[in-house]
């Protein structure tokens, strides 16, 4: 009996460290695009540019080369990020920024109109 009790927490441990794993992967991937859309224009304009110096010395695949790696170190840092995050036990409903991500609004103040003191009381 204890065994089973045991097994069944381990499932439900992985499972919840693979879910936040894919959470952090989703979140930190749209963080990249578009919060850090000028980091990525400077490393295509980088890529463009080392993709021309390398043109002289391997013509085949310069384009190649330069494009999958920019794209292999921008998969490798996302999800090297959210492993970081998911082993240290930061799950991303405790994160506060985050609130967009699991449907939570935000507390706003509410809108108080100019006319609503003169007309709000008014009952027919």
């Amino acid at each position: 009996m204890a065994l089973s009790q045991t097994s069944n927490f381990g499932k439900a441990y992985s499972v919840l460290m693979l879910k936040s794993f894919l959470i952090w992967t989703f979140t930190l991937a749209v963080c990249l695009l578009v919060v850090g859309f000028p980091l990525v224009v400077l490393m295509a304009t980088v890529g463009c540019l080392l993709s021309v110096v390398l043109q002289s010395v391997m013509p085949v695949s310069a384009v190649l080369l330069v494009a999958g790696g920019l794209i292999l170190f921008n998969v490798l840092a996302v999800v090297c990020a959210a492993a970081i995050l998911t082993t240290k036990g930061i799950h991303p409903n405790e994160v506060k920024w985050l609130s967009w991500l699991h449907g939570e609004a935000e507390q706003m103040q509410t809108t108080v109109f100019a006319a609503c003191p003169l007309t709000c009381e008014i009952s027919e």
